[in-house]
């Protein structure tokens, strides 16, 4: 029922705030397939709708209000992500989700963002370091990206320059620990852009001191592109070091007159750093990297092969994508992932992070015993998804 509120004060408040609110989505269509491994089933399917419905509307000329709510229908596999949130029908779960619900005013040389948006750092294109809040996982290329519930403001001192400060609720949103504060500067030049960036994250259970994230992101379009990002963070009493650094360097570059790309990422994951599993990221080794290439077929369809490489446990997830614009406003995409490790062809139990089933350490456990619950994990997924945009 508070769902439905949310929904209907939504509409409300924007039809008294202007009558030029404008109105645009995308309706996905997707159907998964699973061949499990571990304790997961041998074969599983699943079928989603899923729709993200956006909203803006203008205060006159200083100001925008902007939102957007998911509206997903489930089954099989994809009804346990949205399972905590749902309510049930017939044949299928359903949930509806508060995106984004924020308004922004706009002053000659600043700008003022307040309620729930994206906040993202760093010009990483595959593993995010910089980007704390919401680092990026591309193992799932879809993942929607979330947002904080916060405020920022942004000045604009001279053009080609941004100092913007920025504040975010704490993640558990029951506490009154962990509010972070922090600035931010982006510099653009003809060639190059580089980011700075300071974030103090207030004291709490686990950081009597508080956690300082400090980074730096570059990119540089020479003969190739290049992209270097870090975060380092600093945890006083959890006594912080090497392994409170994320740092990450990539290089694109295109071939037969860009047909072809070919981009390549390493990280550098430190076991408590943005990146890492269990504090915000999702990897749990030091060493991957990323290599994909895109192959444009034509105008309207175009193939993607990535490879992502733990060096640590020497397993790898091969993720290809197909894309295919069936006509304006609608787009094919075919994804499919097959996790491989030495296991797989040895059968000497040496699992691996990316491999098909996970380490026992990287299994779900009981938060209470900390028994483990269950081994699950994939030889081969896959999906199939129509977008239509309006």
């Amino acid at each position: 029922m508070r769902k439905y509120l949310i929904v209907f004060i939504f509409f409300t408040v924007c039809s008294f705030v202007s009558a030029q609110m404008t109105v645009s989505g995308i309706l996905d269509t997707s159907v998964a397939v699973q061949a499990g491994a571990g304790d997961s089933p041998a074969f599983s399917s699943g079928f989603e709708e899923y729709a993200n419905l956006r909203f803006q509307a203008r205060l006159r000329e200083r100001g925008i209000i902007y939102g957007a709510i998911n509206f997903i229908a489930a089954s099989g596999s994809y009804a346990a992500a949205i399972q905590p949130m749902a309510f049930l029908g017939e044949n299928f779960i359903a949930a509806i989700e508060l995106e984004r619900l924020y308004f922004r005013l706009n002053g000659e040389h600043t700008d003022f963002d307040a309620g729930l948006f994206r906040l993202p750092f760093g010009y990483g294109q595959v593993w995010g370091s910089s980007d704390f809040l919401n680092p990026k996982n591309p193992l799932k290329p879809d993942a929607r990206p979330r947002a904080v519930l916060g405020a920022a403001f942004s000045w604009y001192p001279i053009d080609d320059l941004k100092i913007l400060g920025f504040y975010a609720a704490p993640r558990d949103p029951f506490s009154h620990e962990g509010s972070l504060f922090g600035i931010s500067l982006d510099r653009h030049w003809e060639k190059v852009s580089i980011q700075t960036l300071y974030s103090y994250e207030l004291p709490k259970t686990g950081s009597a001191y508080g956690i300082h994230r400090a980074g730096l992101s570059v990119k540089a379009d020479l003969i190739a592109g290049f992209v270097m990002d870090t975060l380092y963070t600093y945890n006083h009493a959890a006594g912080t070091k090497l392994d409170g650094l994320s740092f990450s360097f990539g290089a694109d570059y295109s071939f037969f007159d860009g047909n072809l790309i070919v981009l390549v990422e390493y990280l550098y994951n430190g076991k408590s750093s943005s990146t890492a599993l269990g504090y915000g990221g999702s990897f749990f080794n030091n060493h991957y990297l990323y290599t994909g290439f895109t192959w444009r077929i034509n105008d309207f369809a175009n193939i993607n092969i990535g490879l992502i490489c733990g060096f640590n446990d020497v397993s790898f997830t091969p993720v290809i994508s197909f894309n295919n614009d069936l006509f304006q406003g609608a787009t094919l995409t075919i994804t499919a992932q097959v996790p491989l490790d030495r296991d797989l062809f040895h059968g000497d139990g040496r699992r691996g992070e990316l491999g098909p089933l996970r380490p026992d350490t990287l299994q779900p456990h009981s938060p209470e015993t900390g028994v483990l619950i269950g081994r699950f994990g994939s030889y081969f997924s896959s999906t199939v998804k129509i977008r239509l945009r309006f």
